[in-house]
């Protein structure tokens, strides 16, 4: 059993038998975790070393952009034939995209010759159009030429390599099936030109198969579960500017907003907090059915720049749409009910809040202080997106070892190669996707460290603030937001590392069980029985209560290392017999402020989504080579960084309440009353010490 606590935080006794007010939050430390500390450097430089490699290897527009017949990338302008107009893949052999198709086929659709155009062709209304391979060899015609041509040059070809271009060998194809631009890929519509088709029979081409397997070949490419990844990763890319103002500078507007408020407004903040709350997700959840298409005609398409309005393309960035639609359908509802049933209860808040507005008004350097992690997370962020938009596309393009019989004329070999046919992909190693791996789970580490790092620098000084009794003590630095700061980056990185590590560790365990369970229920693993069924649901929640209980242990484990400077266990130990011997205390006061802050950061993550789509509605973003293929990536990621900014904001409030409440728990419990509470904390929880019990005990 440990001693008073009080006797530690509050006061220690000197050498010359005085007693020193707050004393120990300054006095009597040394460096602890250190092992985990040095864990965590190591682990910096290898994200040092993991994101080094990212940016040397990879090539983020390979996550928007197919590759040609020679490997290269389509839109890169450091090819030998220049490329960077040239964006769209166009598949040259309609007869070995129709081949790609069948079940039994040999030859793969990345395995069929394919080019990089300017824009879809499309069939001649009076004559047979061809497009024709990069001009090089005998070909005397420049790139900006063979663009003016519309990639023909089928006039200047010799007789041997005209017949060679009616067998369907190149270098000139012909365009029998109208295109369109879905996601820079040239999708084939299986509806032949008939003129097209019989001046290609007039020339003595060979057989063109026409039937719509052509069409589902290329869309089940398009719609490939790499393909869509590749995509949504390219999305975050090319909306960086959303992510800026909506994922960083929005978000801190408005908390430091909502932070004034409550310094100001804190009776009517609970009202406020609820009523803007259900505004938003009402606000965010109409914005998903305008997407979708069930409100309106907004609805998202595929298909990129001007197309016949009776072509109709489905896509699955549109299927995810409509589940995340019906997901937040039920949200809103199962949200509004529930905030409207306990309003009431809410309204008990306003106590506990009013604790943290005094402590605010008094150290206002705690308003101020949370931009300091906020420009640390912000340029790591940046970094570390535009690291992962490397490191996924950092595969290395080789040549497919493949066994279909294809042959292609080659211009500059002047004859017929059948054995260097195979197309180019992406080749990834088991290697980068540990490295993609562990740079995910290093920005969850490194969110959780900084935010750790802020939680523990705020309470030690609202620590500072509650065991000088409130008053303005020459105990207590003026600038205790900075003192703090000094303790922790001196004595207690290693315990925050440890604790940020523990949540992380967590998570992915989280992660990974959530992963089997979705295999599992793919694989219809999940039990059958009643009984089967109630014992899988029993073990989610438990799950989610044991993740729910490691983080709050962990928040008021960083106020015992703020206070006392223990290592990270030994406070949590100290943490949790505190809680455990007031939980009706905290249980009656802390609960229902966390579920206002939970509010409060849930508005301001909306009000970035709700932003995010605004801004991602705009030309800009719906045409040309910016286009996004979906808002729903973008959006999330501007509402988590919503979050992650208003959690740092909101730690202001949050620890100050925490901090309070367990000094003032174990105040009381050492003294019978709280004889440190300052005069600030007893005039808001009550006009006398019955009514701070009666708030923080509840009736007996």
């Amino acid at each position: 059993m440990r001693g008073p606590l009080g006797a530690v935080i509050g006061r220690y006794p000197s050498s010359d038998g005085t007693t020193h007010v707050g004393g120990i939050i300054r006095h009597n430390r040394k460096c602890r975790d250190i092992t985990v500390l040095v864990i965590f450097i190591a682990f910096w430089v290898a994200m040092i070393v993991n994101s080094s490699f990212a940016f040397n290897k990879g090539d983020p527009i390979r996550l928007t952009y197919g590759l040609d017949y020679k490997g290269n990338v389509c839109g890169d302008e450091h090819t030998v034939n220049d490329l960077r107009e040239l964006e769209l893949r166009y598949w040259l052999n309609p007869n070995q995209v129709y081949q790609s198709g069948l079940k039994d086929s040999q030859l793969k659709l990345v395995n069929a010759r394919s080019i990089c155009l300017l824009d879809c062709p499309i069939p001649s209304e009076d004559s047979l159009t061809w497009v024709c391979d990069y001009p090089e060899g005998d070909i005397r015609v420049s790139m900006n030429d063979w663009i003016d041509m519309n990639y023909n040059y089928f006039e200047f070809l010799t007789p041997e390599m005209r017949n060679s271009s009616l067998q369907l060998q190149g270098p000139c194809y012909p365009v029998i099936f109208p295109s369109v631009n879905v996601y820079w890929t040239c999708q084939f519509i299986a509806r032949a030109s008939n003129v097209s088709l019989k001046h290609w029979h007039q020339m003595g081409g060979v057989n063109i198969n026409e039937d719509i397997v052509i069409d589902k070949s290329i869309h089940e490419y398009i719609n490939s579960r790499s393909s869509v990844l590749k995509r949504y990763m390219a999305d975050i890319g090319k909306a960086w500017p959303v992510l800026i103002v909506c994922g960083g500078i929005l978000p801190v507007f408005l908390s430091v907003i909502w932070l004034l408020m409550i310094r100001h407004f804190v009776a009517a903040m609970p009202w406020i907090t609820v009523v803007f709350f259900n505004v938003l997700i009402i606000s965010v959840t109409m914005f998903f059915y305008l997407k979708v298409g069930w409100i309106g005609n907004d609805a998202i398409s595929p298909i990129i720049g001007e197309h016949d309005p009776y072509v109709n393309i489905s896509a699955r960035e549109l299927t995810h749409l409509h589940v995340v639609a019906v997901f937040m359908t039920l949200v809103m509802v199962v949200a509004i009910l529930t905030s409207v049933a306990i309003v009431r209860r809410i309204l008990i808040g306003t106590s506990v809040l009013k604790v943290a507005a005094k402590v605010i008004g008094e150290v206002q350097a705690l308003i101020i202080f949370p931009i300091i992690p906020y420009g640390i997370l912000a340029v790591f962020y940046m970094l570390w997106i535009s690291a992962a938009l490397h490191l996924f596309s950092s595969g290395r393009v080789v040549q497919n070892n493949c066994n279909s019989n294809c042959c292609a004329y080659d211009l500059i070999e002047k004859k017929v190669i059948c054995d260097q046919c195979c197309g180019y992909s992406i080749h990834y190693t088991r290697n980068i996707g540990v490295s993609i791996l562990f740079h995910l789970f290093g920005c969850y580490w490194a969110t959780q460290f900084f935010i750790a790092c802020s939680s523990t620098v705020i309470a030690g000084s609202v620590a500072s603030y509650y065991w000088a009794r409130g008053e303005t003590s020459p105990e207590i630095p003026f600038l205790s937001v900075f003192s703090s700061m000094k303790r922790l980056t001196r004595y207690s990185l290693g315990s925050v590392a440890l604790g940020s590590l523990t949540v992380s560790f967590v998570e992915s365990i989280r992660f990974l069980l959530e992963s089997i369970r979705r295999k599992l229920r793919v694989s219809s693993h999940v039990p059958d029985s009643w009984i089967g069924k109630a014992a899988y649901q029993s073990s989610q929640c438990f799950r989610r209560c044991i993740e729910w209980t490691i983080k709050s242990v962990n928040r008021n484990a960083y106020i015992m290392i703020a206070i006392t400077g223990k290592s990270f266990f030994t406070a949590s130990a100290i943490a949790t017999e505190l809680i455990m011997n007031n939980i009706l205390r905290i249980g009656r006061v802390n609960v229902i402020g966390d579920i206002i802050l939970f509010l409060g950061k849930l508005c301001v993550s909306l009000s970035s989504a709700v932003f995010a789509f605004l801004m991602l509605d705009k030309h800009k973003y719906r045409s040309a080579h910016n286009k996004i293929s979906s808002p729903l990536l973008p959006v999330v990621v501007c509402w988590a960084l919503g979050y992650i900014v208003a959690t740092l904001f909101f730690g202001v409030v949050e620890m100050s309440i925490d901090t309070i409440i367990l000094s003032f728990c174990q105040d009381s419990e050492e003294h019978g009353t709280a004889q440190y509470a300052p005069p600030l904390l007893i005039e808001t929880l009550g006009e006398d010490q019955n009514e701070v019990q009666r708030l923080t005990q509840g009736p007996q």
